[in-house]
């Protein structure tokens, strides 16, 4: 483990911080530079990015404060520490979605089209977040198993699996669902060789269980499209 990476005088710069950073920055990137090919503003895209990190954030942290409350309220400053880690992804993916949903309403934006260009980055942004973890020694696996480098390892998968995806989109909202799909599979499965997460219900975390509900809700979803698409093509030939 490797939390901090650098440090100068009063300065500490922590590996987990750094690593999201990172991660945030090489996706705005590639978000900026493909927006275009799905008709979308780049300007718009920045800003809306800014927003679902700081919305995203604030989510995570306050689900990971909620589940494990007892610490915090023995130090509740360390509730600001954000650096060293705490954050749980679901918490963020849904106040990240809310702010989303609110910016791209006020824009008037297409949301399936946005959130279709975003899908792929955020899992790569991920990826590097889970190495974050892994220098932090948080998200643990059981018996020394680094379950965070497995994770950005499918991360990154995932990442180069959707980005793929994008070129043959048949309809607005595949690869966001298709996103949610993977992501969810994925995380449903890394959670049993978690050592961090306790088991809640029949033997699985809290986070097996939203995955389960959202790999449903967006199964749903995606069969609903994908019909729809093809009663249209049909109809139109």
């Amino acid at each position: 483990m490797h939390p901090i990476l650098l440090k100068i005088g009063p300065i500490t710069i922590y590996s987990y911080g750094v690593m999201v950073a990172l991660g945030f920055t090489v996706s705005v990137i590639l978000i900026c530079k493909h927006a275009a090919g799905f008709n979308l503003d780049k300007d718009k895209m920045l800003d809306l990015a800014v927003i679902i990190l700081l919305a995203g954030i604030i989510g995570a942290r306050i689900l990971y404060v909620a589940l494990n409350l007892k610490v915090y309220m023995a130090d509740p400053i360390e509730i600001l520490k954000l650096s060293r880690g705490g954050l749980v992804w679901y918490g963020g993916f849904l106040s990240a979605l809310f702010a989303a949903v609110f910016y791209i309403r006020k824009k008037g934006m297409d949301f399936w089209n946005v959130v279709d260009l975003i899908a792929p980055y955020t899992a790569l942004a991920q990826a590097f977040g889970r190495i974050g973890c892994f220098l932090n020694g948080c998200c643990y696996g059981i018996d020394g198993l680094p379950a965070q480098i497995y994770s950005s390892i499918l991360l990154f998968l995932i990442f180069v699996i959707l980005r793929l995806w994008q070129k043959r989109r048949r309809f607005a909202g595949e690869i966001f669902l298709g996103y949610c799909l993977l992501y969810c599979l994925k995380r449903f499965v890394i959670e049993f060789i978690r050592g961090d997460n306790p088991r809640i219900f029949l033997g699985l975390t809290i986070s097996q269980i939203v995955s389960f509900v959202v790999f449903l809700a967006a199964a749903v979803l995606f069969t609903q499209k994908a019909i729809r698409w093809k009663k249209d093509r049909s109809g139109s030939k």
